[in-house]
């Protein structure tokens, strides 16, 4: 008897967990995860686009864990070889016509990273979003075959943070679908879309991400991703002011 009961027990016990749903933390770490894998190198082109004029950059990104990541421009010439390091939340910044490594300070980090419509912040693809945030999952709904969750993160009071909000869509195979950014009034500000998903490396990944402001809908930065190889050996000096300033990569 008292077996029987044990085991009704646990069965309702799986039961609540499961109607309760995954953890929306655990979602958003999932999808971090996915994207970056144990190490990771990227090849890919930005397109910063404005009513009158389009700028492009082909970029090279090398990420390991999620706490360092290194982004090296390499066409066009005039800005071949500058650069962006991440490690442990701080960033600095390497321009060769000035022969420069800059930190960038915390103040700055939600300014326009190389002109483009991402924040030095969404560069650095830290792990703030889970670590400064309360998460709620806000509804499951299907999309294209897959279950999609859709999270708010409201960051905590004490957090330095700009965002009032963020809102985000994520598919059962961990791709990023959306992301939104809410200011303080609670006025939605910038939209982050995945454009185009596809297949590399053997994994399901966003390869054309575009980030676009409200307020100006003919304005938006694009990041087309060709290359991904994930789980490398990356070299121990990779993620180094040294390595930032003098490329052996």
């Amino acid at each position: 008897m008292w077996k029987n009961i044990l085991i009704g027990c646990a069965l309702l016990w799986v039961h609540s967990a499961t109607a309760a749903g995954p953890d929306a933390a655990e979602i958003i770490r999932r999808a971090m995860d996915h994207y970056r894998g144990q190490s990771s190198y990227a090849q890919m082109t930005m397109i910063i686009h404005r009513p009158d004029w389009e700028r492009r950059m082909r970029m090279r990104a090398w990420t390991e864990g999620d706490k360092q990541t290194l982004v090296r421009v390499i066409e066009p010439k005039k800005d071949a070889g500058s650069g962006t390091l991440t490690v442990d939340g701080n960033m600095w910044t390497y321009t060769p016509s000035i022969n420069r490594v800059i930190k960038v300070p915390s103040s700055m980090m939600s300014q326009n990273w190389m002109g483009s419509d991402f924040s030095n912040k969404d560069i650095s693809k830290d792990t703030a979003l889970i670590d400064q945030y309360d998460h709620t999952l806000l509804e499951q709904r299907e999309r294209d075959g897959h279950r999609v969750y859709v999270i708010q993160c409201v960051p905590h009071e004490d957090a330095p943070v700009v965002w009032g909000r963020e809102v985000l869509q994520i598919r059962d195979d961990w791709v990023l679908l959306r992301q939104e950014f809410w200011d303080q009034d609670n006025v939605l500000v910038k939209t982050l879309r995945a454009l185009e998903v596809g297949q590399l490396s053997g994994r399901a990944v966003a390869t054309v991400l575009r980030m676009g402001r409200e307020d100006a809908p003919g304005e938006w930065t694009e990041v087309r991703t060709t290359q991904v190889d994930f789980d490398l050996d990356l070299p121990a000096n990779l993620f180094t002011l040294s390595s930032l300033r003098n490329p052996r990569q």
